[in-house]
């Protein structure tokens, strides 16, 4: 019997408000661990996260002066950029019911998004010691995860059709020789619903949940 996900299906939101509302779900699955596990999707108002290790070399910018939001969040990983058009995915996940391996977790998100692409054509890649997801040498999906008690945090960034120009302001998650794209520049006509939709699918079979959407 698959186990059940609550789909929370949302649109533009901002940084402070998804994380805080992450905390509050892996707050409740600390003190509950039967509670059942949830798949955030949303995009995000132009932001820079750190990793909690992060290094502010990475930052082209003064970080008591940026431009846009700076947060430095307890997720493993460099800087990163989120801003419209690009799907980000935050699962709260009990791994004491999947597995209890972070890098079988990480493999996982990456297959998510591997097969998400398949599905548009796409050629998509795991790059040796790196984490995250390539197409013809570029980077269109980031992963930085954070897990308390075996409850996942934080999650992944696809880019499907963002305004890149945010990422020449950062060394993105640390990788000076790698570029950042996106699927647009593959598939002109891909859009943002289309995709959610297709990883919805993927995700629930990796995983092997049982997604159901959540009613407001």
């Amino acid at each position: 019997m698959k186990r059940p996900c609550c789909l929370k299906n949302q649109g533009q939101v901002p940084y402070d408000i998804a994380w805080e509302q992450q905390r509050s779900l892996i707050a409740e699955r600390i003190n509950h661990p039967e509670r059942d596990d949830v798949l955030i999707l949303l995009e995000h108002p132009p932001v820079y996260t750190l990793g909690t290790g992060s290094n502010d070399k990475y930052l082209k910018f003064d970080p008591t002066n940026p431009k846009i939001p700076l947060y430095r969040t307890e997720r493993g990983g460099e800087v990163t950029y989120h801003c419209p058009g690009q799907l980000v995915g935050y699962p709260i996940l009990n791994l004491r019911y999947h597995q209890c391996d972070l890098h079988w977790y990480l493999r996982q998100l990456e297959a998510v998004l591997i097969r998400t692409l398949e599905d548009y054509g796409l050629a998509a890649v795991r790059e040796k010691g790196l984490t995250g997801v390539w197409v013809e040498g570029v980077k269109v999906g980031a992963i930085g995860i954070k897990a308390k008690r075996w409850i996942t945090m934080h999650g992944f960034a696809l880019n499907v059709c963002p305004d890149l120009s945010g990422f020449s302001q950062i060394v993105p998650c640390g990788i000076s020789d790698r570029a950042v794209g996106s699927l647009q520049q593959f598939c002109p006509d891909i859009t943002l619903s289309q995709v959610r939709q297709t990883l919805i699918y993927h995700f629930a079979e990796v995983f092997s949940v049982a997604l159901y959407q959540e009613i407001n």
